[in-house]
C-alpha cells in the first residue's frame, strides 16, 4: 500500500508540473502573439474601445513630410556622388 501512495504523490507532483508549464507556454504565447500585431488591432475589449485615436496637425503633417524629402534629397545626392 505504501508504494501507491508514492506513485500517487509522485503523478500528483508530475501534474503540477506539467500545468506550471503550461501556464508559461501560455504566457509565452500571448506575449509573442501580441507582437505581431500593428496598432489598434491588438487592442479589444470595450476599454479600449472607447479610446480616440491621437491625430495629427496639417502642420505637423507638413514638416513631417519636408523632412522625409530631405533625408531623401541627401540620400540621392550621396548615391550620385558614388
Amino acid at each position: 500500500m505504501s508504494n501507491l501512495t508514492k506513485v500517487v504523490q509522485q503523478l500528483k507532483e508530475e501534474r503540477d508540473q506539467a500545468q506550471r508549464k503550461i501556464e508559461q507556454l501560455d504566457e509565452a504565447l500571448k506575449v509573442l502573439t501580441g507582437l505581431g500585431v500593428r496598432g489598434t488591432a491588438r487592442r479589444r475589449g470595450p476599454a479600449q474601445a472607447s479610446e480616440k485615436r491621437r491625430t495629427m496637425s496639417a502642420a505637423a503633417r507638413k514638416r513631417i513630410a519636408a523632412g522625409q524629402r530631405a533625408r531623401w534629397a541627401k540620400w540621392k545626392a550621396a548615391q550620385r556622388g558614388k
